[in-house]
């Protein structure tokens, strides 16, 4: 069986980083969460005080910075750490959402994660998911897919999330966050978020988490199979 890289992109919170995970284990491929490769910089630029709009200040940052997946035996998940530390719970923390997207703006940040995320897939095999994967980093990725939903939906699932992990939110606060988040995504100058033109469109507002598996899953077998 051959092996592809499937590259997932779209909005916060349409489901992306779920979805990608039971793929990559129901293909037996390897999962790379490129969000939190940039929460994990995002904590790091919090904790160290880092100006984010002085690109020397950046620039030394991300000399000492060494990020690493680490499956977790337990649940089976890949666990992201940064200098050697976990840091799967913190970064997924309101004040880091509040800070990521313009973190992951800045340009040397990307390019930085960019080629670290190219070599990841140089051996096929991946499912990855983010905002320009299938423009950026793997623009000839075999399977793109793009995913949307309603804010409201997306501020719904965000704000559940946050109260599973015992960090209650407003859902006004999680909808002006998301809103923020998505128009740095998209108007950014180094790798906005846009759809690539070969990616499937998917909208997950009116679709159970099961149906977009079930959608991904048969792109993907066709793809490997049939093409």
């Amino acid at each position: 069986m051959r092996k592809i890289n499937i590259a997932i992109d779209g909005f916060s919170s349409c489901g992306k980083s779920s979805t990608a995970k039971i793929i990559a284990k129901q293909l037996g491929y390897a999962y790379i969460d490129t969000g939190a490769m940039y929460r994990a910089i995002t904590l790091y630029f919090t904790e160290h005080y880092i100006n984010s709009t002085d690109p020397i200040a950046v620039s030394h940052a991300l000399e000492k910075i060494e990020l690493k997946f680490v499956p977790n035996l337990q649940t089976n998940q890949s666990e992201i750490f940064l200098n050697g530390l976990n840091v799967e719970t913190e970064i997924r923390k309101m004040y880091i959402a509040e800070r990521v997207s313009e973190v992951a703006a800045i340009v040397d940040v990307r390019r930085n994660l960019v080629a670290q995320q190219q070599r990841m897939g140089k051996k096929k095999g991946i499912v990855m998911d983010g905002r320009d994967i299938g423009t950026m980093v793997f623009p000839d990725a075999e399977l793109k897919i793009f995913m949307t939903a309603d804010v409201q939906v997306r501020a719904e699932r965000r704000q559940k999330e946050l109260f599973e992990k015992n960090e209650l939110v407003e859902l006004h606060k999680v909808i002006e966050n998301l809103k923020h988040r998505d128009n740095i995504d998209t108007n950014r100058s180094e790798g906005p978020l846009r759809k690539a033109q070969e990616a499937l469109e998917i909208d997950t507002t009116f679709i159970t988490f099961d149906e977009q598996v079930d959608i991904i899953m048969g792109m993907a077998l066709s793809k490997i199979y049939l093409d």
